[in-house]
């Protein structure tokens, strides 16, 4: 059964819609001359190794399909990586390489591809099928990262990721994406993915979403997310909210993956971050936003920022609704 929500309920509970979100604070606070540093997944990882934040190894870069063909003398001694499309979006065109034999490659599922298939990947990568407006694309080639052990239990075929939401430079809500069979290894809520909501003040989980319905532990593992407590915490909130001043995005979400020998390290930034990590968090956005709006007006600096995001926007433990 459908259950239709009025609008005046949807305010009182502080949902932001696309509308609320396209209008006000994407268009209110994110200049269209900065988009290109953040659409463009290379020159947002050459912006934050000048500024010191840690990305994920760059392999190589396929920009023409000539190329192509000497893939497999460039990945020579890879057996784990990452092909994605430079200009993608929504997890589109991503391909995760977990092992291979020979010119046999196999992804995270487990399922195995051939060389051909690799090459006729990237081909389409170049040719913008899975790039924002179908615009010609890069392939980069990336280090296949090898998460915190700690994670292991919350995310399936998969490398698990969290996203930020920055609203002038104060974070202001988080949720983890635990990818499973199902969304084909990837961190995707439109694909399958679980998405927990993270309390922004200690890193502990807040609630689980799969497919819009809340759940309590991973379908594929069988982990409870209520023991979920992420590590290094303070330097994924430190990370995300640097992401603002680096990007010149007002409103931004910020994807963070935990490697487990280099910690917390920078995925991708978005300028149109989805609004599923409301449901995720059994919050809206826009009170948060409000209070942010008046924390980012009145905090001297940086960490204060974060100091006071964590005192607003704590949730106390066993505060999440809970699946019947």
């Amino acid at each position: 059964m459908i259950r239709l929500v009025s609008p005046a309920t949807l305010r009182r509970l502080g949902i932001l819609g696309m509308n609320g979100r396209n209008i006000t604070y994407i268009g209110g606070n994110n200049p269209r001359r900065n988009y290109q540093l953040v659409d463009n997944k290379l020159l947002t990882k050459q912006a934050a190794i000048e500024r010191s934040i840690a990305v994920p190894e760059l392999y190589g870069v396929i920009d023409h399909q000539f190329q192509i063909d000497g893939m497999l003398e460039q990945l020579e001694g890879r057996s784990a990586f990452v092909i994605k499309p430079v200009q993608g979006s929504g997890g589109k065109g991503i391909l995760v390489i977990t092992a291979r034999d020979g010119d046999r490659f196999i992804k995270s599922s487990g399922a195995v591809i051939s060389a051909h298939d690799l090459r006729r990947h990237t081909s389409n990568i170049l040719a913008g099928l899975h790039s924002l407006g179908g615009r010609n694309d890069f392939a980069m080639i990336e280090a296949l990262i090898d998460f915190n052990p700690a994670l292991a239990e919350y995310s399936y075929e998969g490398v698990p990721d969290i996203r930020v939401i920055v609203f002038r430079g104060v974070p202001v809500m988080a949720m983890m994406r635990c990818a499973t069979h199902t969304s084909d290894g990837k961190a995707n809520l439109h694909q399958g993915a679980v998405g927990v909501g993270i309390d922004i003040a200690t890193g502990r989980s807040i609630a689980a979403v799969q497919k819009g319905s809340l759940v309590t532990h991973h379908p594929d593992t069988g982990a409870c997310f209520k023991s979920l407590h992420l590590p290094d915490w303070e330097i994924i909130l430190d990370l995300a909210a640097s992401c603002a001043e680096m990007s010149g995005l007002g409103y931004l979400g910020a994807d963070i993956v935990l490697d487990r020998q280099r910690g917390p390290m920078l995925l991708e930034l978005n300028a149109r971050p989805g609004l599923a990590i409301q449901v995720a968090n059994q919050e809206g956005l826009v009170h948060r936003l409000r209070i942010a709006e008046e924390i980012a007006a009145s905090a001297p600096d940086h960490d204060a920022r974060i100091r006071l995001a964590k005192e607003h926007f704590h949730v106390p433990q066993g505060a999440a609704i809970a699946p019947p």
